[in-house]
């Protein structure tokens, strides 16, 4: 098979490449924001979840035992969680802040929150959550 080239037929200009490029960086600016958001806007959503069941691990503990858990590793221990769970925001599980009881005669873990001083999309701190 031999391949020939016919007089008149011509590829793409270096002007044309020039114009197509320069689309797709301007397409890819404008997608970059939406993309940067939609990422923080799916670890918010992991961080409200990671909550929740914390949350609710530590109520089916006090709900079951009649106190609070010591410390988070009290809850994977007997079953309740399987593994602490990641921050996605700080992206590691050690980072938590653990609330203590508002009653000073009981102690443990009362309530968990972020440990991110880091702000959320709707302006609040995730350490508020």
């Amino acid at each position: 098979m031999v391949l020939t080239i016919k007089i008149g037929e011509k590829g793409f200009t270096i002007i044309e490449l020039l114009i197509v490029i320069t689309i797709i960086g301007i397409l890819l600016t404008i997608a970059q924001p939406t993309y940067k958001s939609s990422v923080k806007r799916a670890k918010e959503t992991v961080l409200k979840e990671n909550l929740f069941a914390m949350r609710s691990a530590i109520d089916q503990y006090y709900a079951d035992n009649g106190s609070y858990p010591m410390t988070l590793d009290d809850l994977v221990q007997k079953g309740y969680l399987r593994s602490i769970p990641k921050d996605p925001i700080t992206n590691s599980n050690t980072t938590w802040i653990i609330v203590p009881p508002p009653d000073p005669e009981e102690s443990g873990v009362y309530d968990i929150k972020s440990g991110s001083n880091e702000i959320s999309l709707s302006g609040t701190p995730y350490s508020d959550w």
